[in-house]
């Protein structure tokens, strides 16, 4: 098992390889490009949106019956606000979009792939990486990164919302502490997980749907492995990135 998870690593990043070529070598399609953003973006801003939605309101209902005990509501948007950027929002979000946008471009690729579209390309004297495989990368990147900042900023909203009704928080006492909480290395932290998030998803998918084999099986194996890859690789790299920002600060602020 410890060998397999090995090799598909290799894989994987020789695919992502064999994509960061293409981009330097070839033209880019521009226009498949946007269409691609459009596509996902446009199919899938309801679901982030309220995914996001809701874990901002659901860290606002929990951090305020830790703060009753406190007298300390006050600060209830800067706290909530701050855990939903830097760890909470990002993961969670992540998480949807994997099971949305994952699934859905590791069963179109792996269908095209299974049923000759891809090769019948290649035998047309065109490269499917250029053609097909770089527009859904680079689309499903900058759209994911568009998506979870968008669902990040409705979690403000979603827990705005709770804090009055649960709480009995002024939405202008919400908001005014945020500034004092939410500093720019949380910010930061958050978009840098936004990004990283999204390329884990847009490399997976595609290596998944492009290498898939044995006809309708074989793409439901490719969107399987999407699913669970994802996930896993999105919690580590969770980790790793809190880990090193961790370290940052501590270097910067000299502990």
């Amino acid at each position: 098992m410890f060998v397999d998870i090995l090799d598909d690593i290799g894989k994987t990043t020789q695919f992502f390889g064999l994509i960061f070529r293409t981009f330097l070598k070839k033209k880019l399609a521009t226009r498949e490009i946007l269409l691609q953003i459009w596509n996902v973006f446009w199919e899938s801003f309801p679901t982030t949106a309220m995914a996001g939605f809701f874990v901002g309101a659901i860290l606002a209902v929990q951090f305020a019956l830790q703060m009753k005990e406190f007298d300390a509501l006050g600060y209830l948007g800067g706290l909530s606000t701050s855990g939903t950027f830097r760890e909470v929002g990002p993961l969670l979000i992540a998480f949807m979009l994997s099971g949305k946008i994952g699934a859905y471009t590791s069963a179109e690729l792996g269908t095209m792939r299974v049923t000759e579209q891809l090769d019948a390309i290649r035998c047309l004297g065109a490269d499917p990486i250029q053609e097909i495989i770089l527009p859904r990368f680079m689309g499903i990147i900058l759209a994911s990164f568009f998506l979870l900042t968008g669902g990040l900023f409705m979690s403000v909203l979603g827990g705005l919302l709770m804090g009055r009704v649960f709480a009995g928080v002024n939405p202008e006492e919400y908001l005014r502490h945020i500034p004092h909480i939410l500093g720019l290395p949380s910010i930061l932290g958050g978009v840098v997980k936004c990004f990283t998030f999204a390329f884990i998803l847009a490399t997976i998918c595609t290596y998944r749907g492009y290498s898939a084999s044995g006809g309708a099986k074989g793409v439901g194996r490719a969107v399987v492995a999407t699913a669970v890859s994802t996930m896993i690789c999105i919690v580590v790299m969770d980790w790793f990135t809190s880990f090193l920002s961790d370290i940052i600060l501590r270097v910067a602020n000299g502990y």
